[in-house]
This record gives C-alpha cells, sequence and structure tokens, in this order.
C-alpha cells in the first residue's frame, strides 16, 4: 500500500511539474518573437514527454497488477521463500537460488506468462530491475496475445 501511495503522490507532483513547465512554454509562445517562440515549443515537449512517460509507466504497473491478481485467485504467486538479513534485507545467495529455480522454469515454459512473471519477480528479489520489468513485459504480451518484446 505504501509503494501505491508514494507513486501517486509522485505522479501528482509530476503533473503539477507538467502544468507549471507547460505554462511557462505557453507564455513564450505567446511574446511572439522568433526566440521566444522557438523556446517556446522546445519548452513544452519536456511535458508532453513526461506525460508519455508517466503515462507509459501507469500502464505498466496497471498491468502488472492485474496479473498479480489474476495470479493470485488461481493461487500461483510465488511464495516469499527467501533468506532475510536482520536488517531485513534479501540475502543475496538466496535470491540467486530462488532465481534459478525461476529460470528453470521458465525455460522448461516459455509461453506460460506465469513462469515469467515469477522470473520477473525473482530478477527483482535479486535487484536487477532491468531484466525483471523486460520479464514482466514479456508475461503481460504472453498474457495479452500480443507479439513479444524482442
Amino acid at each position: 500500500m505504501r509503494a501505491k501511495i508514494s507513486y501517486f503522490v509522485t505522479a501528482a507532483v509530476l503533473v503539477v511539474y507538467f502544468v507549471l513547465v507547460g505554462s511557462r512554454g505557453v507564455m513564450l509562445l505567446q511574446q511572439g518573437t522568433a526566440l521566444t517562440v522557438t523556446f517556446g515549443a522546445a519548452v513544452l515537449i519536456l511535458p508532453v514527454i513526461g506525460v508519455w512517460f508517466l503515462w507509459k509507466n501507469t500502464e505498466f504497473v496497471r498491468k502488472a497488477n492485474a496479473l498479480a491478481t489474476e495470479l493470485d485467485a488461481e493461487g500461483g504467486l510465488p511464495v516469499d521463500e527467501l533468506v532475510r538479513t536482520p536488517g531485513g534485507r534479501i540475502d543475496r545467495d538466496s535470491a540467486d537460488e530462488v532465481f534459478a529455480k525461476r529460470r528453470a522454469e521458465t525455460e522448461d515454459s516459455p509461453d506460460d506468462w506465469r513462469c515469467w512473471f515469477r522470473l520477473a519477480v525473482a530478477y527483482h528479489d535479486a535487484r536487477d530491475t532491468p531484466r525483471a520489468r523486460r520479464a514482466m513485459q514479456r508475461a503481460i504480451a504472453l498474457h495479452d496475445g500480443r507479439p513479444l518484446p524482442s
């Protein structure tokens, strides 16, 4: 729940920032000189890129949560079998051990979105965020029947 609150607060702050930057870009465009119009157009590009990025990330999180809900309803969510340090951090060797199991499971069933979801969780536990994201994107694509990301 804390992660959702943090995400929404961050998204709200970004939207406020995009509005402020966008208003400055419009003000520059209204000045009408060649220089201010050029700067205004350049300034307006930043919020457009930011809104697109925020939208794509929100869509990704929404779809990943939908997969988690579906997998939970099936009773297929990965069980937390990780060893933790006294401070609560995941032990690296334990994460690597679970990752090896999840990778083997995925290699045995490469077309099963459930395996890719669990592999994404294992990547995340092993602190490999880029691969976790790619594995989750693959799980989403397999679930939705879309072409697989490269």
